[in-house]
C-alpha cells in the first residue's frame, strides 16, 4: 500500500482532495491531507515541508523509508523538493505545478519565465465577490472550468487568503534531492502554462510526463482518472 500525501494549492485547503481520496481508499491506498500554513506571512515553504511531515507522522508514526508519495498541486510544487530533502520519499508528483530553483527566489524566476502562470485573477467590473482571495469568474475560468457548476462555487467559497512569502523567499534548498519525479500536466490548464510544463518538466525534472486532459482542478473534474494514473506510478 501507498501513503500519498495530498498537497494542496494556494488559496485550497486539504478539502480539495474530498473526491481523490475515496478513490485511492477503493484501490486500497491511504492519503493524507494536511492544511498549509498558507495565511501565514512568516510560514515559508520549509514550514510548509513540516506541516506535511507532521500529517504523515500523525498518520502513521514511523513512516520515514516506507511507500511515500508526495503530490503536489499547482503553488504547492515549491515544497516538494523541500519535503523530499527531509525525510525519504518514493516519488514526487508535480500535479499542474509550480517547479522551485533551489537557491533562487521564486519571484525572480516568474520574471524570467512569463509563461510559467497563465492565471488572470484580476476582479472586472461586476465581478461577483465573496470573502475569499480571488472573484467567482476569475476561480470558475481559472481554476474549475470543467467542474458542475456546484461543485465549483462550493470550492469557490472555501477559498482562503494567500501570504506571499513562499514566493518572495529564497527557495531553502541548495540541489535537488535524489528523487525520481512525475509531472502531471492537465492540457487545458488555465493557471499554469503547458508548454512551459513541459519544457520543466523534460529539461530539469527529467521527469515522467503525464498529460491529462481538462482544467487546473482534476481533483473535482475527474478523480476517477486522477486516482488510476496516481496508483499506476512505480
Amino acid at each position: 500500500m501507498t501513503l500519498f500525501a495530498l498537497v494542496h494549492g494556494g488559496a485550497h485547503g486539504g478539502w480539495c482532495w474530498e473526491l481523490l481520496v475515496p478513490e485511492l481508499e477503493a484501490r486500497g491506498h491511504w492519503a493524507v491531507t494536511p492544511d498549509l500554513p498558507l495565511e501565514d506571512p512568516s510560514a515559508g515553504v520549509e514550514a510548509w515541508a513540516r506541516t506535511v511531515w507532521n500529517a504523515i507522522d500523525a498518520f502513521q508514526p514511523g513512516a520515514e523509508g516506507r511507500d511515500i508519495v508526495v503530490v503536489g498541486h499547482s503553488l504547492a510544487g515549491l515544497a516538494l523538493p523541500v519535503i523530499a530533502s527531509m525525510r525519504p520519499v518514493r516519488r514526487l508528483v508535480f500535479l499542474g505545478a509550480m517547479v522551485p530553483v533551489p537557491g533562487r527566489a521564486y519571484a525572480d524566476y516568474l520574471a524570467d519565465e512569463p509563461g510559467a502562470v497563465i492565471f488572470d485573477g484580476s476582479v472586472r467590473p461586476g465581478d461577483e465577490v465573496g470573502d475569499g482571495p480571488i472573484s467567482w469568474r476569475a476561480a470558475r475560468e481559472g481554476f474549475y472550468q470543467d467542474c458542475p457548476e456546484p461543485l465549483a462555487r462550493a470550492a469557490w467559497r472555501r477559498l482562503r487568503p494567500q501570504s506571499d512569502t513562499v514566493f518572495t523567499e529564497r527557495c531553502p534548498i541548495d540541489r535537488w534531492p535524489d528523487v525520481p519525479s512525475t509531472y502531471i500536466l492537465m492540457t487545458e490548464d488555465r493557471a499554469v502554462g503547458q508548454e512551459w510544463s513541459r519544457r520543466v518538466a523534460r529539461e530539469r525534472l527529467a521527469a515522467q510526463l503525464i498529460e491529462l486532459p481538462g482544467g487546473h482542478s482534476p481533483f473535482y473534474s475527474r478523480p476517477v482518472e486522477l486516482a488510476q494514473v496516481l496508483t499506476s506510478l512505480q
